[in-house]
């Protein structure tokens, strides 16, 4: 039988839906998703989700069951789930399961029959905001008035180092890991690199005791600029070794040279179109994040990736510093181009 549960936003709007996944009350950022398919396994185990209440805007979610093979983390990082219709049939050779049986076995919360159109709407007039899942209406908002995501890099970043790829490679990478996905190192390794994986808290001078060849900054969740001490170690990096920052890493990077952050209305989450300003050619890009480099505050940096829907700036270079970054998933460019083409010019910057 259809349990009822309700979604209350900070704004006092509620909505009616019914529960799958597990059963509770939680609290998070709703933000919704553009993708286009059904990934929502993708989705779920992406670390930069962490504080968050996952809303897809793509109507049926769960036709291809549940696929281990797509998971991007050991668990779901999202607060919780929110869709518009969830399938109880899977229809993929692949699937081990049901969406619904997964989020109980993990402890995720999940509301599906609400209008989710109406939610997407609500939040890109009025920005991302704090949400409240449970099974009455919650009448005191103030506790989502107060509700921030803090620490999430500290939450989501790996607890000990460990290395990937071939021991005898070319080159070796050190890998920061602020809240990353698999593929992220798997695409690094596909490329024949040899990858040290190491905490968001590892210094400069242990980094470079290592002597690799380059530093990739990951991406990851939450705000850039609340990770001083990081920003502080990615200061002495920069100049010594060659560094490519990645979302969240490229956000962290620029505010090591001197640019700032701020949050976006609604961010971006799923699909994105990315102009680069040096060929003019536009690419269909993938993206998870709720924050920006502010343009004309990037100094010593040639912006060269710009955002087509909104202006925003999603890549920066700095030449004399063998350094850059991108706002994207760089694999993205890979689909359209049939090549790692950021990747590569990062390799070619180790050589």
């Amino acid at each position: 039988m259809k349990k009822k549960v309700y979604l209350t936003l900070k704004n006092g709007k509620v909505f009616q839906g019914y529960r799958f996944g597990a059963k509770g009350e939680v609290i998070g950022e709703l933000v919704f998703s553009t993708g286009g398919v059904d990934n929502c396994l993708v989705e779920l185990t992406d670390p930069a989700y962490y504080g968050q209440i996952l809303l897809n805007t793509f109507p049926l979610i769960g036709n291809y069951g549940v696929v281990p093979e797509e998971f991007e983390y050991e668990k779901p990082c999202v607060s919780a789930y929110v869709v518009r219709e969830v399938c109880d049939e899977p229809s993929n050779f692949r699937s081990e399961g049901k969406l619904d049986d997964y989020l109980k076995k993990e402890g995720i919360v999940g509301i599906y029959g609400v209008d989710t159109r109406e939610l997407t709407k609500i939040i890109r007039e009025n920005g991302v905001m704090s949400a409240y899942i449970g099974d009455k209406p919650l009448q005191d908002l103030s506790i989502l008035q107060e509700y921030s995501i803090k620490n999430a890099v500290e939450k989501m970043t790996c607890k000990e180092s460990a290395t990937y790829g071939d021991e005898n490679a070319k080159y070796t990478v050190a890998f920061v890991d602020y809240g990353s996905k698999k593929s992220d190192v798997e695409q690094l390794t596909s490329l024949g690199v040899k990858v040290i994986k190491l905490p968001a808290s590892t210094t400069a001078e242990e980094i470079l005791s290592l002597d690799v060849d380059g530093v990739v900054l990951s991406a990851g969740p939450g705000n850039p600029a609340e990770n001083t001490a990081a920003i502080e170690e990615i200061k002495k990096l920069v100049g010594k070794k060659p560094v490519l920052g990645v979302s969240l890493g490229f956000q962290m990077l620029a505010l090591a040279l001197g640019a700032q952050t701020a949050k976006m209305k609604t961010g971006h989450r799923g699909g994105q179109p990315v102009k680069c300003l040096d060929n003019g050619r536009v690419y269909i890009s993938a993206q998870n994040h709720g924050y920006e480099v502010i343009a004309s505050s990037v100094v010593n940096g040639k912006v060269n990736y710009v955002n087509v829907n909104d202006g925003s700036v999603e890549g920066i270079e700095y030449p004399e510093l063998n350094a850059y970054g991108v706002q994207f998933d760089p694999a993205a460019l890979s689909v359209a181009c049939q090549t790692n083409i950021l990747y590569e010019k990062f390799l070619a910057k180790l050589k």
